[in-house]
């Protein structure tokens, strides 16, 4: 478990999971949103993204987060674990509530200067409604990718539940980590 993704719907927990995950095994974070959104909300062009991306992953150990499909030939190839957070509709429905809710009242900066603002929780372009459009998609898209062969070589852990992820990150955090080998510049 060297090149781990975390997938699943908006406000499941990804980026809290793979923070967690990538301490555990001692390597990079990468939340793909950070290299997404520039400033002011405007999406990178997708050249720029694709590069950012590749960069990130350009070591031999990572922890991704994130369901972007422009870079997915960029991420899963090259993952050896996928970590599926699959909870129920009204789980991540509450924790989207309260992160968002916090984070405006927070004024918390995400990435490149971006607050989440009011718009977050109402409109047709709210976090709301793209997890009501998003959820369902995923719960079929996600095993339908998992089928192709192109993806056979992925450990997949599919965590139903707050409960089952606790399990299985504590259970990771017991397991001895391998040592990495030293590279030849650390020796001399």
């Amino acid at each position: 478990m060297q090149r781990v993704i975390v997938v699943g719907v908006t406000g499941s927990g990804k980026t809290t999971l793979a923070r967690q995950i990538a301490a555990i095994l001692g390597c990079p974070h990468v939340e793909l949103d950070s290299l997404h959104w520039e400033p002011g909300w405007q999406e990178a062009a997708l050249p720029i993204f694709r590069e950012r991306v590749a960069a990130a992953l350009s070591g031999p150990a990572w922890t991704v987060d994130g369901n972007y499909r422009k870079v997915r030939d960029l991420i899963w190839p090259r993952a050896d674990t996928l970590v599926w957070i699959d909870y129920r509709f009204s789980v991540v429905l509450g924790r989207l509530l309260r992160r968002t809710l916090t984070r405006i009242a927070r004024g918390t900066e995400l990435w490149n200067g971006n607050r989440e603002r009011l718009g977050a929780l109402v409109g047709r372009d709210s976090l709301i409604a793209w997890l009501f459009k998003t959820y369902w998609r995923r719960k079929r898209e996600i095993p339908a990718l998992l089928q192709q062969p192109e993806y056979a070589h992925l450990t997949v852990v599919h965590l139903c539940t707050p409960a089952e992820t606790e399990r299985w990150l504590a259970g990771l955090a017991a397991a001895p980590v391998p040592v990495q080998p030293m590279n030849a510049e650390s020796n001399a």
